[in-house]
């Protein structure tokens, strides 16, 4: 997984922001995978489904292997083949040999052809060599560059974890606000209710950093108050603007804090419900109630 790969290649330090960082990108990547692997294979790599079933996404051979998406898919010529989807955010110098060993494990388990596919999310250029030709050997994968994907692809899509993935397509740097404004405009238009719209904001808010839009995202959203009454809006009902801590770290853990909070006093969903809408764990919302109910 995406994660894993930052632990064995991240530079070591002792900030602990960076990994934090990362793991927010591959938690939100990881979240949203199966809504948005169907527009993926159909719109981009342009496979058109007749029949799709998951397969075990974990392949054991000499050590354990977890690749981010495999579907055995059946299109509509008849053929029947293993999809196998990798995401990186990061160049990998050795992802040619990785997608070797994927590939070649694959054959041998199921004895059907594969299709094996890279998409890059990082805004540096991809680096990542995709052939390898050694002796006998010759093998490659596809590489698939977001920065090169036109942004309206996923900006048209009714499915919001699609419409996310436009911030980290191809739009140039002027057309940034306006393109931010209409993500935000599209997750309202189809997100089911205030609270997943919240959820998908807040995603956003994270991945925005990837291209460092967070400025031009913060004077996005402060100009939703021009369509939407303040009071109305989910960010004054869940108290998400609220005095903003000093310090990046504990101000999101203050946020967090207040979001779920606001959840067990406002709602009636359940702990995991609720650790779902905020991406904490069931035990962080037991907390939180418990620490309610003394009060």
């Amino acid at each position: 997984m995406i994660l894993s790969y930052f632990a064995d290649y991240a530079p070591k330090t002792t900030n602990p922001r960076p990994i934090r960082q990362i793991s927010q990108y591959d938690k939100i990547l990881k979240e949203n995978l199966e809504a948005a692997i169907p527009a993926l294979i159909e719109r981009i790599i342009g496979i058109q489904i007749a029949h799709s079933e998951e397969i075990p996404d974990e392949i054991q051979h000499t050590k354990e292997r977890k690749p981010d998406a495999l579907k055995r898919i059946t299109d509509q010529t008849g053929e029947t083949f293993i999809l196998h989807l990798e995401f990186q955010v990061k160049n990998e110098p050795k992802m040619v040999h990785r997608m070797h060993t994927y590939c070649a494990i694959l054959l041998e388990q199921y004895e059907i052809p594969v299709r094996q596919y890279v998409f890059y999310l990082g805004m540096a250029a991809p680096q990542m060599i995709t052939e390898l030709s050694m002796g006998d050997v010759s093998f490659r994968y596809n590489l698939i560059s977001f920065q090169q994907l036109d942004y309206r692809i996923f900006l048209s899509s009714p499915v919001p974890e699609d419409i996310l993935l436009a911030v980290l397509a191809n739009f140039k740097p002027a057309e940034s606000p306006v393109v931010l404004g209409r993500i935000l405009d599209r997750l309202a238009e189809t997100a089911n209710g205030p609270l997943v719209l919240e959820k998908y904001r807040s995603q956003l808010r994270v991945l925005v950093q990837l291209r460092n839009l967070k400025p031009i995202f913060d004077d996005a959203m402060d100009n939703l108050t021009d369509f939407f009454k303040k009071e109305n809006d989910i960010y004054y009902i869940l108290g998400e603007r609220n005095g903003e801590a000093k310090g990046e770290a504990k101000g999101e853990a203050r946020k967090e804090r207040l979001f779920v909070k606001n959840l067990v006093r406002q709602t009636d969903f359940s702990n995991e419900q609720i650790a779902a809408l905020a991406g904490v764990s069931v035990d962080f919302v037991k907390k939180i109630r418990r620490s309610r109910a003394a009060d």
